[in-house]
């Protein structure tokens, strides 16, 4: 353990896989004391508190559905009553349906950016009231508000919506010297990236580094805008995707 984040505490929603469990193990590892947010996969979640105990961080999962408010604050409560205060929220929940707009339902739009769009909106305000001055916000967002491909249109509204929250609360919580950006991650090797073969392999094609992404390869971007020395960077859209213009 590196212990360059110790007596860090950060919440990471949505980290029981993908992402935002890299980021929970890897801040972990830098010393971070990690509250690890999941909606429903209590076993990985519980896997990822064993790892980062194993390397010698603090963690404890919380069960929470990040589209519903309630949720949202319990969450932010048992991260203070567990470890006294709060230094980084960093938001990775996301869901999404890859159809045309012609075919999206009502209920399909209101599920997407009811966790995408509303319930970012909720993680951010309870992270201004509850952050420690001197913090730092991040939100995860998405290549496809830049991509814009067919199919992706209710996915990269709700994502863009939530680009816009962050560059608002930058300006809002910088008197407070609180850093909030947004990391968008080009195709990413992750669990949730399940797609034709051939929708994968032109997406490597497309990224001028070869390969898809990794999800410490955004964790790793993750972690330097939460560190001290990315303390001079707010209110910035980081695409972490390999070089994809």
């Amino acid at each position: 353990m590196s212990e360059t984040m110790k007596n860090k505490v950060a919440i990471i929603t949505g980290s029981s896989r993908g992402i935002g469990r890299a980021t929970a193990e890897l801040l972990g590892e830098k010393g971070a004391s990690v509250v690890i947010n999941y909606a429903g996969n209590k076993s990985k979640a519980d896997e990822a508190v064993v790892y980062i105990e194993k390397v010698g961080g603090k963690a404890i999962a919380v069960q929470g559905d990040m589209s519903k408010v309630q949720d949202i604050k319990n969450l932010f409560a048992e991260a203070k009553n567990k470890f006294g205060k709060i230094d980084i929220v960093i938001n990775c929940p996301g869901t999404f349906v890859m159809k045309p707009i012609v075919e999206i339902t009502e209920e399909e739009f209101d599920k997407v950016f009811n966790l995408n769009s509303r319930g970012t909106f909720f993680v951010l305000q309870q992270a201004a009231k509850h952050i420690s001055d001197g913090g730092s916000i991040i939100n995860l967002s998405s290549g496809a508000t830049v991509a814009s491909g067919p199919g992706s249109g209710v996915y990269a509204a709700s994502k863009a919506a939530a680009e816009q929250m962050i560059t608002v609360l930058a300006k809002e919580l910088a008197p407070r010297k609180i850093t909030v950006n947004t990391v968008s991650p080009g195709p990413t090797e992750t669990d949730g990236l399940v797609l034709p073969p051939q929708i994968i392999e032109k997406m490597i094609q497309m990224t001028p580094l070869g390969r898809l992404g990794q999800p410490r390869d955004v964790a790793n971007v993750i972690a330097f805008l939460v560190s001290d020395e990315g303390h001079w960077v707010t209110a910035q859209n980081y695409r972490a995707n390999g070089g994809i213009v």
